[in-house]
C-alpha cells in the first residue's frame, strides 16, 4: 500500500521531490512500528541537483522526523551528464545534516563507481565517495550487516555493494551475499539495502524487506510503461512495492537524473516506510 503527497508535474527538470509512503505488511516482523526514510539516486549536479538544493531535501527528510535514514547509492553524476559534477566530499558534507534517532546509514551504487575519478585512477583499491563518509557520524554498508536496538527488540539492517560489473570484477558486481548476511541469525527481522532492485529476483528469504533504488522508476513513466528502466527484468521491478511469496520489495523514484536531465511521469521522490507490526 503507497501513498503519495503527490506532485501535479507531468516533465520535470528539476530536484524537488515530493513524499511517497509505503506500508508493507511483513507478518512475520516481530519488532516494534518505525519509520525509514529513504534518499535514492541523488546523482548530484548543478544546476539540476544542487548543492543548495540537497540541503533543502535534508531539511524536507530531517521534517519528516523518520527513526532511520537510509541512503540508497549514486551519489554521483554520470559523467555523460549535462551541467557540473559536484565532487563526493561537497555532497557528504550536507548529508551531515541528516539526523535520526536510529542512525543514518549508506551504501554504494553502480555511478560511485563507475563515474568516481579516484576509483578510476587507483583500479577500484580507493572511492572517493567511501573516503568521504569515513570521518562522519553516517555509516556506509559494504557487504555487511549491523544491529539495531528499537524499543525492546532488535532488527538487523544489512547493506550490499553495488552489483553491477566494474573493472575491479566485470563477471560478479562488487556484492557479497553470504558475506553482508553473515552475522545475520537465522529468522532474525531483517532488512536489505540493495542499490538495485534485481537482487530480489534470487528470492533470498533471509532478509523480510528489500529497499533499493537505481531505477529512477524509469525515469519516463508512460501510464505504466517504463521503457528505460535499467534493470535485466524490465519494468518489473521497476518501481513501488513488490512483493513475492511473504518478501517485500520497495524500490524508490530516486531524486536525481540520468543521461538528460528530464523527468516524465516519474517526479523526484522521497521514499517514507513506514512499518507495523502485525496484529495478532
Amino acid at each position: 500500500m503507497a501513498r503519495q503527497r503527490q506532485s501535479n508535474r507531468l516533465v520535470t527538470f528539476s530536484s524537488r521531490p515530493h513524499i511517497t509512503t509505503h506500508r508493507p505488511h511483513l507478518q512475520s516482523w516481530q519488532g516494534p512500528d518505525f519509520s525509514i526514510a529513504v534518499i535514492a539516486d541523488l546523482h548530484v549536479s548543478a544546476p539540476w541537483t544542487s548543492l543548495g538544493r540537497l540541503n533543502r531535501i535534508v531539511e524536507l527528510v530531517n521534517g519528516l522526523d523518520a527513526d532511520l535514514v537510509v541512503l540508497a547509492g549514486d551519489f554521483l553524476a554520470g559523467r555523460g551528464m549535462l551541467g557540473r559534477a559536484e565532487p563526493a566530499h561537497q555532497i557528504v558534507k550536507c548529508l551531515t545534516g541528516l539526523r535520526a534517532h536510529l542512525g543514518i546509514f549508506a551504501i554504494l551504487g553502480n555511478h560511485d563507481w563507475q563515474d568516481c575519478a579516484l576509483a578510476q585512477h587507483t583500479k577500484f583499491e580507493r572511492n572517493s565517495i567511501v573516503e568521504a563518509f569515513a570521518d562522519t557520524h553516517i555509516k556506509l554498508l559494504r557487504n555487511n550487516a549491523v544491529s539495531l536496538q528499537h524499543g525492546d527488540r532488535a532488527f538487523w539492517l544489512v547493506g550490499f555493494d553495488s552489483q553491477q560489473p566494474t573493472r575491479r570484477d566485470w563477471k560478479n558486481g562488487l556484492h557479497r551475499p553470504d558475506e553482508a548476511f553473515a552475522q545475520v541469525p537465522d529468522g532474525a527481522d531483517t532488512i536489505l539495502l540493495a542499490h538495485e532492485p534485481d537482487y530480489f529476483a534470487i528470492g533470498d528469504r533471509r532478509a523480510k524487506l528489500q529497499i533499493s533504488g537505481h531505477t529512477h522508476g524509469g525515469q519516463l513513466n508512460l501510464f505504466g510503461w517504463r521503457p528505460m528502466t535499467p534493470s535485466r527484468f524490465g519494468s518489473r521491478y521497476a518501481y513501488g512495492h513488490k512483493q513475492d511469496e511473504g518478501r517485500h520489495l520497495i524500490v524508490s523514484g530516486g531524486i536525481g537524473f540520468s543521461g538528460l536531465p528530464m523527468r516524465i511521469g516519474q517526479p523526484p521522490e522521497i521514499t517514507l516506510v513506514e512499518i507495523v507490526r502485525p496484529k495478532t
